[in-house]
């Protein structure tokens, strides 16, 4: 699928479930940061071109960057902010 026909938003996180993306569009990006028992949030829009990779590679899964989750999964993130 070409990155155009993505229905956004896409939830992602990584492996180690210290992050979690809500991907709003092309540019844009919230990231919850899980640090210890406390989190939180950033809104990130990406003006420079690692910061649009960074959001392909998310979409895309490039070298297993994370993987896919659900809305849920991320709202229950969202509640240790």
């Amino acid at each position: 699928m070409a990155f155009e026909d993505i229905q956004f938003p896409v939830y992602r996180k990584y492996k180690n479930n210290a992050s979690y993306f809500k991907i709003l569009s092309r540019n844009q990006f919230e990231e919850i940061q899980i640090i210890g028992t406390k989190a939180k949030v950033n809104l990130i829009t990406a003006n420079q071109f690692p910061e649009m990779n960074h959001i392909y590679d998310l979409v895309y899964n490039h070298e297993g960057l994370g993987s896919e989750i659900t809305e849920n999964e991320y709202l229950e993130a969202l509640k240790k902010v």
